[in-house]
């Protein structure tokens, strides 16, 4: 027989490796799932959509015979797919209703060893919600810094080094300008906040946090007010780099020689806040391919001026990090971050 469990037994199981699969359609996986999931789904869109339709029409009875229908059709291939994981499993849909219980049902009756989330995806959701609204927050140190600063690569390249780093951007798939959607695909506040729950999750005994600077909204998603303001009055490390530096930072990042439309039309969004003369400039340089000069006028007309109205941190320790690259800057910020350890063990 298949166990239930409860959203936090199932992130302990997932931290150490647990495979967990989404039942639903393809197109409710894409919107939004538990952060590492697959999906095995019941039903395709079209399919699901059929069910809904007799379920309006018809009632409970008839939607769980055409569902049985189409499944039955599929269940040696659905079974094919478990068997081929080779690993205890969770299943889980929208609110642990029937198409987990059958996607339960069916692989345990296979000798599959498998659990079923309680209450689902929603459940998940409302769990992770409750973390980023009570958890204890350790300190964050904020990468902070002009637009083309590395901040990111900086957290990256810390992060892939076991550094307790939470990428905003990352989660949010969006650079957070109005550059940032360029060849991404924007993530929703859903996913975010899964993300972001996960994280504040597996960093409550680090010492620290280290996150970069950014206005609340990133793209489609605002940050938690509790994140942001913590982030907004903790210690600040303010990265400095040459603007040569920045603008072959922000050219490798946006590939405008490949994104030129999107370029072309972001760059529309922002023309009349920039002064006449200037923005004309930029335009010119966009259209005939001069990229890197449109950026330097980007940088210093429109996003530099910017950074220090913007500036709200009166309170706030701050410590310069002035670099002639990027792996400079690093190398600078793994010393402060290793020397703010020290101290605090």
């Amino acid at each position: 027989m298949f166990k239930d469990i409860s959203p936090s037994d199932l992130f302990e199981l997932k931290e150490a490796g647990h495979v967990v699969v989404d039942v639903r359609a393809p197109k409710e996986f894409k919107e939004a799932t538990i952060p590492g999931a697959i999906n095995i789904p019941l039903f395709s869109d079209e399919e699901r959509a059929q069910v809904g339709t007799t379920y309006k029409h018809q009632g409970q009875e008839a939607a769980k015979e055409l569902g049985l229908k189409l499944f039955s059709k599929k269940l040696p291939d659905f079974i094919r797919q478990f068997k081929e994981l080779k690993s205890p499993v969770t299943v889980f849909c929208w609110r642990g209703g029937m198409r987990s219980t059958t996607a339960a049902t069916v692989t345990d009756l296979m000798n599959i060893k498998v659990n079923r989330l309680t209450g689902g995806i929603r459940a998940y959701r409302n769990w992770m919600k409750d973390q980023i609204d009570t958890l204890p927050l350790p300190p964050f140190y904020v990468l902070n810094g002009h637009t083309g600063n590395g901040k990111t690569h900086v957290l990256r390249q810390l992060k892939q080094e076991n550094y307790p780093v939470i990428d905003f951007e990352g989660m949010a798939r969006h650079r957070g300008s109005i550059f940032g959607q360029i060849g991404l695909e924007p993530s929703n506040q859903r996913m975010f906040n899964l993300l972001l729950g996960e994280e504040l999750l597996r960093y409550q005994q680090s010492p620290y946090i280290l996150v970069e600077g950014e206005s609340a909204r990133i793209g489609k998603v605002i940050i938690p007010d509790r994140i942001f303001q913590h982030k907004e009055t903790s210690s600040q490390l303010v990265v400095d780099l040459p603007l040569e530096e920045r603008v072959a930072i922000i050219l490798d990042d946006y590939s405008p020689e490949v994104n030129r439309d999107d370029c072309l039309l972001a760059f529309e969004r922002i023309r009349r806040r920039i002064h006449t003369p200037v923005s004309k400039a930029i335009g010119e340089a966009l259209e005939t391919g001069n990229y890197p000069e449109a950026v330097k006028l980007l940088l210093t007309h429109y996003y530099d001026p910017h950074y220090n109205r913007s500036i709200t941190r009166p309170d706030a320790p701050e410590t310069s990090i002035e670099a002639s690259t990027l792996e400079e800057a690093v190398d600078q910020i793994r010393s402060q971050l290793d020397s703010l350890n020290k101290i605090r063990q």
